[in-house]
């Protein structure tokens, strides 16, 4: 595939946006996480460390058993230049600019790797990343992905249905909503090492939205492994959601019956709230969220409800005030 050039100044976050986002950064440090939970067919997959250049993404990781998700699943829009995708990335556990995560990944450890599934279910499992690619099938799924900062990519994941695993353990009764948990581990994330939120990152769902068919745990893009800067090696991808939802380099999924404290909305609870959902009606504080940048693109577009997907997703909302419950 070509490689198209580096994000033109068009594309570039206003720098009034990224100095309103690093001051936010600056004083979400001063929060603690007292709340925070504790807690056709291609090649087969090879562990190991990353090389610096691959986390670059200037080579090919390893390829993925794959089978090709058509409607309603995969969008039919071009995807994002697999270089844009994977070296203009926000991952503040590798640091704070677009360029940090790919520059710095190399120090993330993906072999050995397990996710831990616990909390309210019948059968508590921790899982070995290579089990979970051989127990349930990969789909490569070409998803629309609209970030809170008013950018947005297409990108073709490959990964499982989320349900999938949630089936496998048995979710219990009483059993309402869904907590991720992103690794931690300085050494390897050395962006956890400032205080710029409270760590470990934790994101959360209902547990009908975990359920639902779209929600996908990536495990891969363009029909490779991840790069640690895309959240290797499993991820969650929510594409009617603000990106930051989309929780990377995941360690453990629990299942509770409150609604968990999740980061942003705890760092900024009247800018990040826990729906997250795509609204363009629905402003940031600080900015619209009626038109997007697409990455590759000169113009801006008008940012669809659900990010495209409400034909989906609405009905999981019905009689909720999405203005309230942002």
């Amino acid at each position: 595939m070509a490689r198209s050039p580096e994000p033109k100044s068009s594309e570039i976050t206003r720098e009034r946006d990224y100095l309103d986002r690093r001051e936010l950064l600056s004083t979400a440090a001063k929060f603690t996480a007292t709340s925070l939970l504790t807690g056709g067919a291609l090649w087969g997959l090879a562990g190991g460390v990353r090389s610096p250049t691959q986390s670059q993404g200037r080579s090919a990781a390893t390829p993925l058993l794959a089978s090709r998700s058509e409607a309603p699943f995969s969008v039919d829009e071009e995807p994002t230049s697999e270089r844009n995708v994977t070296t203009y990335n926000n991952f503040y556990e590798l640091g704070l600019s677009k360029e940090d995560p790919a520059r710095l990944a190399g120090s993330l450890k993906t072999r050995p790797w397990t996710v831990v599934v616990d909390g309210l279910v019948n059968k508590p499992t921790t899982f070995g990343i290579d089990d979970l690619l051989t127990r349930f099938p990969l789909e490569e799924r070409v998803y629309r992905f609209r970030c809170v900062e008013a950018w947005s990519m297409v990108i073709p994941w490959v990964g499982f249905p989320l349900a999938a695993l949630l089936q496998a353990v048995e979710p219990q009764g009483s059993a309402k909503h869904v907590a991720f948990t992103t690794l931690l581990d300085p050494k390897q994330l050395p962006g956890q090492a400032r205080a710029v939120l409270p760590w470990p990152y934790v994101e959360g769902l209902r547990l009908d939205e975990a359920l639902h068919p779209l929600t996908l745990l990536s495990v891969g893009l363009y029909g490779k492994t991840l790069l640690g800067q895309n959240g290797a090696p499993i991820r969650l991808v929510v594409p009617w959601k603000y990106g930051f939802k989309s929780i990377k380099s995941v360690v453990r999924i629990t299942l509770l019956e409150a609604q968990p404290p999740t980061t942003w909305a705890l760092a900024a609870p009247s800018e990040y709230g826990f729906f997250a959902n795509v609204n363009p009606a629905v402003d940031h504080p600080r900015w619209s969220q009626a038109s997007e940048r697409r990455i590759g693109e000169l113009s801006r577009r008008d940012t669809l409800p659900f990010n495209g997907y409400g034909d989906q997703v609405a009905s999981l909302y019905a009689g909720l005030d999405l203005s309230r419950n942002f």
